[in-house]
């Protein structure tokens, strides 16, 4: 099958995490809207009403006739359909999930840290509060979840290597990526935090190596971090 994906062509965003899932699958995909038909695509699926279940927002999957939106669906999606991607038990279906859906609660945290007010509103019109908010941000809110995760590989019955079992999910990809996006975001933050996140630096570069998420972050179809989730101020990184 032949995926498409539907997501913002000039940022990396929540459609990050679902490239990065299709490329290590090895999932043949077209990102439709950095094709021809562009966000237009996006747009036009958005405004359909002859969808039975019509998506709020991108990402959004399609399988076949299957549209699949929010992009912890996806990937609980991708998981079942694709072994290397996901445990094949319930239980480690759900205990993957639930970390994705932690990631989830991250990430509004990072989107959060410049745009605290309205995503709808320049970040120059709100910078007295994104630098109070990426302040506790730094302090407070980052190192309890990355510690966090830190504490789930050290917990791992089968080793510290991945968060779920002995072999990659899905999960372990969504979280290189948001080290790639705090090492962009707040790269002096990430230099005093990496001390105490052995584990989870571990785990970024074991990802790293993969051949497949290797050749794509080197390939055009990586799109660089600017204007997405992660964002760099100088400003919020201190």
């Amino acid at each position: 099958m032949k995926y498409e994906l539907y997501y913002w062509p000039w940022s990396p965003g929540r459609g990050e995490f679902v490239r990065l899932a299709l490329e290590e699958a090895g999932a043949d995909y077209d990102d439709v809207a950095r094709g021809p038909k562009g966000p237009d695509a996006i747009n036009k699926l958005l405004a359909s009403k002859s969808l039975a279940t019509p998506p709020f927002a991108p990402p959004i999957l399609k399988a076949g006739k299957l549209l699949v939106a929010q992009t912890a669906n996806i990937l609980l999606y991708l998981g079942a359909h694709h072994s290397s991607l996901a445990p094949k038990t319930e239980a480690g279906r759900l205990w993957t999930h639930q970390l994705q859906l932690t990631v989830t609660d991250f990430m509004k945290e990072v989107q959060d840290t410049h745009h605290p007010y309205s995503g709808d509103l320049k970040f120059e019109d709100q910078m007295a509060a994104s630098k109070i908010t990426a302040t506790d941000f730094l302090e407070n809110r980052a190192p309890k979840f990355l510690g966090y995760f830190e504490r789930v590989l050290e917990q791992n019955p089968s080793g510290p290597k991945y968060l779920v079992g002995a072999k990659l999910t899905y999960v372990d990809l969504s979280l290189f990526n948001i080290v790639e996006g705090m090492r962009f975001a707040f790269p002096k933050a990430m230099k005093r935090f990496e001390g105490k996140l052995k584990r989870v630096v571990a785990l970024h570069d074991a990802v790293a190596a993969r051949p497949r998420v290797a050749a794509y972050m080197a390939s055009p179809r990586r799109i660089p971090e600017k204007s997405g989730t992660f964002r760099y101020y100088p400003s919020l990184d201190e």
